[in-house]
């Protein structure tokens, strides 16, 4: 058995020095914990399918807070558990049930896969940040995180205050304090509570999420393992140069329909969930953005913070318009692109919107797989500056996350880029003049996705299997109804960067008019399985650019509806959300 010491000792703020018995007196916790974890060296090859966990009190914790300096010393001990089956991350991480993760071990069992799949250099001694949306079961998997990455070897944490840090913001301090990686404790878009969904992904030192390569790797290790618990290390407790949220607590408590921690509602920035379109009736501002769907007045956000919505006054842009729009005015709206992009990429299944964007600004254009991770090497080898998902995410090269405070400065930068010089009383220049305006250049994509949430799981698969058959026997130049098809596949990707690869990323029919029908299994679920069906369709004629996207789209939706068997295979008469 061996010992180690524990020291707990409050520093102050360089940016904002306060006192830690008045902060104490005030309920404030410092921004940051910096977690720093000493042990007698690094583990041995044997301890390589062991979970090592830090056992420290709650009481501790509270007198750390209070200020109170102490040693104490304690034990290890070692206690086999038992591999868990369904541990595979999805699209963005691993997401369950709350009441998964509080089984025994269970994320304890996670999170000693994903150290075994590391090389020791990428973490030992090392520093990584930890933080989360303040959903329900943060504060417990916090300590259970924490205290295994103690055991790992792990010399500094950084740790949100009350583990609270917005997914954009833990790429950013990844970045900025150049840690090692770090772990974001979040379930983003998905309901939270006891009886609703919890998540955590790991992200990289450049701040982008792991890629499928670790994933993997993951998972096989959740197959074997054995836990270690061990006594917490060696704490100290800086703030330094730590971001200063304002009333944290209100900003991040998740209010949405009355009921604090997104309640049983979905944290989402979507119109057919939150219905904010129309809430201002008369009084509608000229600008509503929203950031993942908990209302502040006329602004939308919470603790993911990665998604956002643009409104205008009674309109609503896509995230496939925004994200092009976005990147059609940068150079002359946006100071950080004065020098113009590097290049711009979207997901496969988002709209063709951006793409027409690069050819006019002859720059290069990247389709990738969804999840915001297949970004990230591109941004790193200098190769792309903007970005985006249909599922209302949208981010540059600053960081290798999406980031919906960001996307919501970029349209508020364009709107007063196109105010400039106006007189009071002058008409503005509104979100919807602007959207307009672009689809006057570029023409419109119809775009609408249909998910068919918690659906049987085999039955989904089935309706997959059938469309491959379905694509294996097609070929260019078949009909369906009033559409040629142009090409039908499974997607695959090849990164250019690391040549790397990965297929069975949707299932595409793309016909000649540029109109396109996609298909995919969604990884961000918690139970059961989600299919997503995604409708496109290219208008060039302004005349038409009015119409309401449903009513555009309706060949192709009940084409789609069709050609899946969607209600044969899933008994499901109506989509959960329409987007």
């Amino acid at each position: 058995m061996a010992s180690h010491a524990i020291r707990f000792r409050p520093l102050l703020s360089t940016a904002r020095p306060t006192p830690p018995r008045a902060a104490a007196l005030r309920g404030h916790a410092p921004a940051f914990l910096v977690v720093r974890c000493s042990s007698a060296g690094a583990p041995s090859a044997a301890q390589a399918l062991k979970v090592r966990i830090a056992l420290l009190d709650a009481a501790l914790l509270a007198l750390f807070l209070a200020g109170v300096v102490f040693h104490a010393s304690r034990g290890i001990n070692s206690i086999p558990t038992k591999p868990v089956e369904g541990q595979k991350t999805g699209t963005s991480g691993l997401r369950k049930k709350v009441k998964v993760f509080q089984e025994e071990n269970y994320l304890a069992n996670w999170i000693q896969a994903l150290f075994n799949s590391l090389p020791p250099e990428d973490y030992v001694g090392g520093t990584l940040v930890l933080g989360g949306d303040g959903r329900y079961f943060n504060k417990e998997a916090a300590q259970i995180i924490i205290k295994t990455a103690a055991g790992n070897g792990v010399g500094k944490i950084l740790v949100g205050r009350n583990g609270l840090l917005s997914t954009p913001a833990v790429s950013a301090v990844i970045r900025k304090r150049e840690a090692n990686g770090g772990f974001i404790m979040s379930a983003s878009h998905n309901p939270g509570g006891p009886d609703n969904d919890w998540g955590i992904k790991f992200n990289y030192s450049s701040g982008q999420p792991a890629p499928e390569t670790i994933t993997d790797q993951i998972y096989g290790n959740t197959l074997s393992i054995e836990i270690k618990r061990q006594i917490f290390l060696k704490l100290i407790c800086p703030l330094l140069g730590a971001v200063n949220y304002v009333n944290v607590n209100t900003w991040f408590s998740g209010i949405l329909n009355g009921v604090p921690r997104f309640g049983n509602g979905h944290p989402d920035p979507n119109l057919t969930l939150q219905g904010l379109v129309f809430t201002f009736g008369t009084r509608a501002p000229e600008m509503g953005p929203a950031s993942d769907g908990t209302s502040l007045h006329d602004v939308v956000v919470s603790g993911d913070g990665d998604r956002n919505m643009i409104l205008g006054k009674r309109f609503f842009v896509t995230p496939s318009d925004s994200v092009a729009i976005i990147a059609a005015n940068a150079q002359a709206a946006i100071p950080y692109f004065q020098s113009g992009t590097k290049g711009l990429a979207r997901s496969m299944p988002t709209s063709g919107a951006l793409d027409r964007v690069a050819e006019k600004l002859n720059v290069p254009f990247f389709e990738v797989p969804t999840g915001w991770k297949f970004f990230g090497n591109l941004m790193d080898a200098g190769k792309l500056s903007i970005c985006g998902e249909e599922s209302f995410g949208t981010g540059s090269d600053h960081i290798r996350e999406k980031d919906g405070i960001w996307a919501v400065l970029a349209w508020l930068s364009i709107l007063a880029h196109r105010n400039r010089g106006k007189q009071v009383g002058e008409r503005l220049v509104s979100v919807e003049d602007i959207a307009r305006e672009h689809w006057a250049t570029y023409g419109r994509n119809f775009f609408s996705r249909y998910d068919y949430e918690e659906c049987e799981s085999d039955s989904a698969n089935k309706m997959m299997e059938h469309l491959r058959d379905v694509i294996a026997n097609s070929k260019p130049g078949d009909k369906y109804g009033n559409y040629t098809l142009q090409f039908a596949d499974d997607f695959s990707y090849t990164d250019p960067v690391d040549g790397s690869t990965v297929s069975k990323q949707g299932l595409r029919f793309v016909f000649t008019d540029g109109s396109r029908i996609i298909f995919r299994l969604s990884g961000t679920g918690s139970a059961g399985a989600t299919v997503r069906v995604y409708i496109e369709q290219f208008e060039a004629d302004a005349s038409k650019h009015g119409l309401d996207a449903q009513t555009a789209l309706k060949p192709l939706i009940d084409l789609a509806l069709s050609i899946s068997k969607l209600k044969d295979f899933t008994g499901r008469n109506s989509p959960t959300v329409i987007t």
